[in-house]
């Protein structure tokens, strides 16, 4: 609820602060005083287009504050919350100012914030009837979320939403599989390739050393055979050059020689014997050398095949990785992209059977809502002629229109189910409906739109309701029903009427009047909380006139302990 509004440099408001309660709430005061300000002002904060015009004259902007009571709205907190916005003790400050430039801002909780928010967080919790004014209700996209809650489908409502949303996701994946297929195909291919390249080639980490070192050994042989040949003999001698001595003779020769001084001094036969261990190890090599030059082959077969296989291995490592792991690291990662590919259309045939069953169930569950859709609206516009011919409209007509709605192709509804449900309206008799919007009169959208919230109130309970002309063209019992009708919906909602009616400002808990009263050159506007003499002299002044007397006063308290007012 909004428990108080300030209101500066509005029009012909200087400055303005009104106290509100819980229950029905009426303006009242002389045709042109400026009620109509305080429904600006409400507008403003529930997001309304501001113009320059609005700025009172010799100010430089005008400012409207509202303080609302959050308690019994738990998802707006939740709300306000998920944006990072400040609602402390349940109590929520809305500010808006229009500099005279046009220049437009909004404050929640002191945040500046995008005039935009303003109207997304009090959609469907402050909600403006007038002829001037438009409000949600008048949007048919509306009529839908009304009727389901009123005819207890929002799950229904929420698990059709959740399964269009759910076919169309599937139908985003499908569409994408089917797109890549051919860039999918061609992947494939190279990575079968690939695969299988690497895969025939057998690489070994340890082999391109073995294959390097046997390439070099093949093609240097002769040279390692002469060399390598001419190393021996001079470890162990050459027969076809006897004078030559071999290294391993002459070691012996010089063992033994120092092995001969042992007599005479320790220290050269010890250096006999170290050179006697050096022989045999010596004469080890010597073998070992031996035993490799026999091991040498010139053989071009086995050198190409060498060759061969290295290229081989080197070509791959090119292509892989510049080396052996790496190549097959690399193998790994191309096999698990392949075995991903594979899966593609695996998945796309999961996809389609899973689509067919979400589809089956979609339409399904659509036409139950569809359904009690139907026996919603039969009795929510039972109800709404009802209150219509409670609110002196006994020639009216509602109906709720279900046309179909526009599908995506592919699915068997969209995602508010097989129709867009719409309000329609006709004020007499032998008149087609018509969809709101089109209602020409305020009197008559007003008294529609209070008919409706009579009926809905169960169902949206807690709003803020702001009804203008809602009196119009009426008068009599008919006026009495239209008082009692918004204090019943003040039992549910929090009710701001702007009243001409006797009848209506006497059901009210809180009675505020607009008096217009010159000031030097300019106009004042004075609105002020009327309670005991004073709420009578104006319900009378409503009744009589200015010149109301003594009958019209008594008339007045009258209708004020009809309704249980002091």
């Amino acid at each position: 609820m909004i428990e108080s509004l300030r209101i500066e440099g509005l029009a012909i408001v200087e400055r303005a602060e009104l106290e509100f309660a819980p229950g029905l709430n009426v303006l009242t005061g002389e045709t042109g005083a400026g009620k109509s300000v305080v429904l600006g002002a409400l507008g403003l904060l529930a997001g309304s287009r501001a113009a320059p015009r609005l700025v009172r004259e010799g100010q430089d902007e005008a400012i409207v504050e509202g303080l609302f009571r959050t308690g019994a709205c738990p998802e707006l907190e939740a709300e306000l919350a998920r944006r990072g916005l400040a609602c402390e003790d349940h109590e929520l400050v809305l500010h808006r100012s229009v500099s005279r430039e046009g220049r437009s801002r909004a404050r929640i909780g002191g945040e500046l914030v995008p005039v935009g928010t303003l109207a997304e967080l009090l959609r469907g919790r402050l909600e403006i009837s007038s002829q001037h004014d438009s409000q949600s209700l008048l949007q048919s996209e509306v009529h839908g979320r009304l009727l389901d809650r009123y005819g207890g489908c929002v799950g229904l409502r929420g698990e059709v939403a959740g399964l269009h949303q759910r076919v169309r996701e599937l139908d985003a994946e499908r569409a994408a599989l089917a797109s890549a297929a051919s860039a999918r195909l061609q992947r494939q291919d190279f990575l079968a390739y690939a695969v299988r390249e690497i895969d025939a080639a057998a690489l070994d980490p340890e082999e391109i050393d073995s294959l390097r070192a046997l390439r070099s050994r093949l093609v240097h042989a002769e040279r390692l055979r002469a060399e390598g040949g001419a190393a021996l003999a001079r470890l162990i001698g050459d027969p076809s050059a006897p004078d030559a001595r071999a290294a391993g003779d002459l070691v012996a020769e010089a063992a033994r020689a120092l092995s001969a001084l042992a007599s005479l001094d320790p220290v050269p036969a010890a250096q006999g014997e170290r050179l006697a261990a050096a022989l045999a190890e010596l004469r080890d090599v010597a073998a070992e050398v031996e035993r490799w030059l026999d091991t040498l082959d010139a053989d071009p077969a086995r050198l190409a095949a060498a060759e061969e296989r290295l290229h081989t291995v080197e070509r791959l490592l090119r292509k892989y990785g510049g080396e052996v792991s790496e190549a097959l690291a690399q193998r790994e990662r191309l096999a698990a992209e392949l075995a991903g590919i594979a899966g593609a259309d695996a998945r796309m045939g999961e996809l389609e059977s899973l689509r067919a069953k979400l589809v089956a169930e979609l339409e399904g569950r659509a036409r139950e809502l569809s359904r009690r859709r139907a026996q919603a609206g039969e009795k929510l516009a039972e109800e709404v002629e009802s209150a219509l011919r409670e609110l002196a409209m006994p020639h009216a007509s509602f109906a709720v229109s279900l046309p179909p709605a526009p599908a995506p192709d592919g699915l068997p509804c969209a995602a508010t189910g097989f129709e867009s449900p719409s309000f329609v309206f006709s004020a007499n008799r032998g008149e087609p409906l018509r969809p709101l919007r089109e209602i020409a009169s305020g009197g008559e959208l007003s008294r529609t739109f209070l008919a409706l919230k009579q009926a809905l109130r169960e169902e949206e309970a807690g709003m803020v309701l702001v009804f203008d002309e809602v009196d119009a063209a009426l008068g009599g019992e008919a006026a009495n029903r239209v008082g009692r009708q918004l204090s019943a919906l003040g039992a549910r909602h929090q009710v701001l009427c702007i009243t001409h009616l006797p009848q209506i400002a006497a059901c009210a808990d809180v009675h505020f009047r607009v008096v217009k009263r010159p000031r030097g050159d300019r106009t004042a506007v004075r609105i002020e909380r009327l309670d005991g003499d004073a709420r009578v002299a104006e319900i009378a002044r409503m009744a009589g006139g200015k010149a109301a007397g003594d009958a019209a006063r008594e008339y007045a308290r009258a209708l004020l302990r009809a309704r249980g007012s002091p």
